[in-house]
């Protein structure tokens, strides 16, 4: 269920791009070889652009994240890599991208449609929360910042994850419905629906392109 009222958000916002890499959204990385599909996937791509752009029109905190591991997988769990393997798609496995989910290979970085700027900061994590062992929470109290936007994959796992951190770090939250993406719709939907239940329980989703108008008329900052 989607929140139709116009979004208003403050100067003390900052926008989560969750994991838009190559190893989920290219047909050559880790999630096609997991069976998963990408052209599903790719959907999020265009409303992640939209609140990209009038982010960094504003002024206003960009973060990106990147799933992956050590190149030796000393920070990948014996489950995962089982998971993994189940899935036909071994992390570290040599794929036409690099090794698959292993940081500094190709696969691993964010896709050329929403490359990171030298200002943006970009957090590695092992886990699916964005939050679990990273910086991210330092990063966000150093900037003040009180509400994030999130938009990325997959909804179900990774997004879901990283908003539910968000919601006991006790930030208000906005999930971009149409910037966010799964292989499978029924999950997407569901992990949606989800999000405003019981008064908003994990805060609300939006339309990027509402999103993005509210960012657009954000009250410039005074010195």
């Amino acid at each position: 269920m989607t929140d139709l009222k116009p979004a208003q958000i403050g100067r003390d916002t900052a926008l989560l791009i969750i994991d838009m890499q190559r190893d989920f959204l290219d047909p050559r990385g880790y999630a096609a070889r997991a069976g998963l599909d990408t052209s599903l996937l790719r959907a999020a791509i265009p409303g992640a652009r939209r609140l990209l752009h009038a982010a960094r029109r504003q002024g206003m905190l960009v973060i990106h994240t990147r799933e992956g591991h050590r190149t030796d997988l000393s920070d990948c769990p014996t489950a995962k890599l089982e998971r993994a393997a189940r899935a036909g798609a071994p992390i570290g496995a040599p794929g036409p991208l690099g090794r698959l989910l292993v940081r500094g290979e190709r696969g691993h970085d964010i896709i050329d449609e929403l490359t990171p700027v030298s200002d943006e900061p970009v957090v590695d994590k092992s886990g699916y929360s964005a939050f679990h062992q990273t910086d991210l929470q330092r990063i966000l109290a150093g900037q003040g910042i009180g509400e994030l936007i999130l938009c990325g994959v997959t909804t179900e796992v990774c997004v879901h994850s990283t908003l539910r951190a968000a919601t006991d770090f006790g930030y208000r939250c906005r999930l971009a419905g149409d910037a966010c993406a799964s292989a499978y719709p029924a999950l997407h939907r569901a992990a949606l629906e989800m999000v405003a239940v019981e008064g908003g329980i994990f805060g609300c989703v939006r339309d990027s392109t509402d999103l993005a108008n509210a960012i657009d008329t954000l009250p410039q900052e005074t010195s």
